[in-house]
């Protein structure tokens, strides 16, 4: 396994590429589940918001949604890191184009109007997902850290995946408006779109409208016209909330959600529409268990919601202003068992490799296995333990083939990502105004 080529700085994502049930996934992440009315949301799926103190708090519940037959264990395990590994090829390849732009010196001056938009989002059947309350209405949507703009499905719809609940409907919102051409709104779009030209948005049979277009790697899009609408969250009310009203979405890996919330680094993005609410920060806490708990996604800064065992500790984010969306960390080290990861002794597997996982082992006929300690070490010393339901994946049920969840990179040059399978039982807090990721040990469940 490439452990050294794991050094470097890293991406810290909230959206997953990956699900399964109980042991899946290594790079990404993801959010929780909603239903056809608010009583029965309540009721069945018990997905609730509220305001504590200085805070707002929302459920983070997981949400499977899959129309395929069932699978045995290590299909599904294979699809499911097949999934991530799309997602993370994905991601390195948004990641190198902010880089050539940064090198390109030409191009520095216009750097802005040639960032391309390919959201990251690669879902499969297993996601995280938070209820927000959007125009008078509710949408049930996937939460990323990696996307630029939130965006539901709208009505009247061209082509739309199946969703559990009912379109947002425009014409019975009276506070929904659409977003014309010569907006700045419109101009962030072709900012993160790598536009040009004062139409390149617009057009169609609505060319007064800003559209919007979003793909996914595995042939997913979004695509319809950006609008504004009074967003609700837990009561506080957002006006004028910028989203994209989709009348064009498809792609299996949403499920049966509403659409997508973007909590990247971009102007459109919720953390930074929201910013005088909450002044950029934003948190979460996800829980092990796939089933019959959830966690929660906090919305300011009164750490008192929090239900840490530990201090928070900070680490700085890398400062690029090419670094686009995402959010960055210098990771200097990583250490398993108090082992370096360059340690050439972890490669010796017992078990055959899987999928992208390639430190496996056979542990059948072991009646206790303990297991070491993971930690992620930044900059600064600041060092971060991996709770160890994150340190190993169960590709089998008999435990015949279980791999230690980390994937190699392809190259020196690409970036390390952490996603939800190692961030599970900690609260991750994203202070943008000052910079900086916290973590602590919290044991995660809905507060």
């Amino acid at each position: 396994m490439a452990w050294g080529a794991c050094i470097a700085a890293l991406l810290l994502l909230l959206l997953a590429a990956t699900g399964g049930n109980g042991n899946g996934g290594v790079h990404c992440l993801e959010e929780g589940s909603r239903s056809r009315s608010r009583r029965a949301l309540q009721g069945r799926h018990h997905l609730r918001s509220r305001a504590v103190g200085g805070a707002t708090v929302l459920e983070l519940r997981h949400h499977s949604f899959s129309s395929a037959p069932s699978k045995s264990r290590e299909e599904e395990a294979d699809a499911l890191l097949s999934s991530d590994a799309a997602r993370v090829a994905s991601l390195q390849r948004r990641i190198e184009s902010y880089r050539l732009i940064g090198n390109d010196a030409a191009a520095v001056a216009a750097s802005k109007a040639q960032v391309p938009v390919t959201s990251g989002a690669k879902l499969r059947t297993l996601n995280y997902v938070a209820t927000v309350g959007l125009g008078g209405g509710e949408a049930t949507v996937i939460v990323d850290t990696a996307s630029e703009l939130t965006w539901v499905q709208c009505a009247p719809c061209e082509s739309c995946h199946d969703q559990q609940d009912p379109l947002f409907d425009p014409t019975s919102s009276p506070s929904y408006a659409a977003v014309p051409c010569n907006s700045s709104s419109c101009d962030a779009l072709r900012v993160a779109a790598g536009m040009s030209g004062p139409a390149a948005a617009c057009g169609g049979d609505q060319p007064a409208a800003c559209g919007y277009t979003l793909s996914y790697r595995d042939g997913s899009y979004s695509r319809g016209v950006l609008a504004r609408d009074e967003l609700s969250l837990a009561g506080e009310a957002i006006d004028g909330f910028v989203f994209g009203c989709g009348t064009s979405n498809q792609g299996a890996p949403f499920g049966g959600t509403s659409g997508l919330m973007g909590l990247g680094r971009s102007q459109l993005s919720l953390v930074s529409q929201t910013m005088d609410q909450f002044g950029g920060v934003f948190s979460y806490c996800l829980p092990l268990k796939e089933s019959d708990s959830s966690g929660s996604l906090v919305l300011g800064d009164d750490s008192s919601v929090y239900r840490n065992s530990t201090p928070i500790v900070y680490a700085s984010m890398v400062s690029d202003p090419l670094q686009g969306p995402f959010y960055f960390l210098n990771l200097t080290g990583i250490t398993v068992g108090g082992q370096e990861v360059e340690s050439s002794g972890f490669s010796a597997g017992k078990a055959p490799a899987f999928s992208i996982l390639d430190t496996c082992f056979n542990m059948t006929g072991f009646r206790e296995v303990q297991v070491p300690s993971l930690k992620l070490v930044f900059d600064g010393g600041v060092e971060v333990e991996v709770d160890s339901s994150g340190v190993l994946y169960f590709v089998s049920s008999d435990s015949s083939q279980v791999c230690l969840a980390m994937a190699a990179l392809g190259s020196e040059y690409e970036t390390s990502i952490i996603g939800n399978y190692q961030q599970k039982n900690l609260r991750v807090i994203f202070d943008t105004s000052a910079s900086q990721v916290g973590f602590a040990q919290e044991a995660c469940g809905y507060i």
